[in-house]
């Protein structure tokens, strides 16, 4: 069960929400899931798989249902704990606050988002142009009641999530402004140390699904698939800086880092400074330190799935809890915006 408000006066709330999109990489995993399981050491944490968002580009009903709990699973085999989790979809709370904020958020706001740009080029040059939907154009003020709903102190988001944070800062603010009344939080953004892992193809460019399967390594894959993904990845393409090191291989002793395996960076590292490097040695130690990292989720992942039926349960159940928290934001909201509220 979650902590109790009662015995959590020193610790802020941190809020993070996840897309069911496919499978975990270590891009994911190094870049914010690791963060998030740390987090939860010092934070009230509440995680979100937002399976309303997954609905904003072209999608299969099934595959959403199906790839919201294979996310929970994959969280799960990776340190986040149960409690701290919740499906977007049961609680509608965040969808009526969402309304609510789209009456506070004026058009131009709304317009100056550019991941709405970005997305919109993709289902075009996907051909699917004559599919751009209103809830891609309006999904930051839903993703702002996300954060706002649970008053979240902190926020972990990268770079390209600063101006979506902004943005719910602006409606908080605006609300506060209008109701005459300083309610929501203005959440921060918890910047913390994450490594940024790139593709094994390209390694001038983020580790990612969308790219195509050669440019991300999947957390529970099997140890031949990712073995031969590292074998296979990109070491020196084209002219490098002198004094540089190239983006494939500084990518390599990243990956070599993010496991926590230091003694094999710094030996290798020297060899490389030296001009002694093998390439092959490197693969190898990074490939080692890959599998044995996924070793212990999918052994973990293994034991969820055997219990699929009883983690279900969990899950449902620590969502209502934390619903409880969203449908109190959500009576406020309305006795302050002059909306009804059902009293029995």
């Amino acid at each position: 069960q979650r902590l109790k408000k009662e015995n959590m006066e020193n610790r802020k709330q941190v809020l993070s929400c996840i897309q069911p999109t496919g499978h975990m990489h270590f891009g994911n995993y190094f870049g914010a899931i690791k963060n998030w399981v740390d987090l939860q050491e010092k934070y009230d944490c509440v995680y979100g798989v937002v399976d309303y968002h997954a609905m904003t580009m072209p999608y299969d009903p099934k595959k959403l249902r199906n790839n919201t709990w294979e996310l929970i699973f994959n969280l799960l085999a990776t340190g986040i704990q149960p409690e701290n989790l919740f499906i977007q979809s049961l609680i509608p709370e965040h969808s009526e606050l969402g309304w609510i904020f789209n009456c506070f958020t004026p058009y131009g706001l709304a317009t100056r988002m550019t991941q709405f740009k970005d997305k919109s080029l993709q289902n075009k040059e996907g051909g699917a142009d004559n599919y751009i939907s209103v809830g891609l154009f309006d999904y930051p003020i839903l993703q702002a009641a996300d954060i706002l709903i649970y008053k979240a102190d902190y926020v972990p988001v990268g770079k390209d999530q600063e101006q979506h944070l902004e943005l719910s800062r602006n409606i908080a603010q605006r609300f506060n402004h209008q109701v005459g009344k300083e309610y929501f939080v203005l959440p921060e953004t918890l910047y913390t140390e994450v490594p940024k892992v790139m593709s094994p193809a390209d390694p001038t460019k983020k580790m990612s699904k969308s790219a195509g399967e050669k440019h991300y390594i999947n957390v529970f894959a099997e140890e031949a698939r990712i073995r031969k993904q590292i074998k296979s990845a990109v070491t020196d393409a084209g002219e490098t800086p002198e004094g540089e090191i190239s983006p494939g291989i500084a990518n390599l002793f990243e990956l070599l880092k993010a496991c926590a395996k230091m003694d094999a960076h710094d030996t290798l590292m020297e060899d490389y400074v030296s001009g002694n490097l093998k390439y092959v040695d490197l693969k190898q130690a990074v490939g080692d330190a890959l599998v044995e990292v996924s070793a212990v989720f999918k052994e973990r992942k293994a034991e969820i799935v055997s219990n699929k039926k009883e983690i279900k349960y969990k899950i449902k159940a620590s969502s209502a809890e934390i619903r409880k928290q969203a449908q109190q934001t959500l009576k406020d909201v309305k006795d302050l915006t002059g909306l009804m509220n059902v009293r029995f």
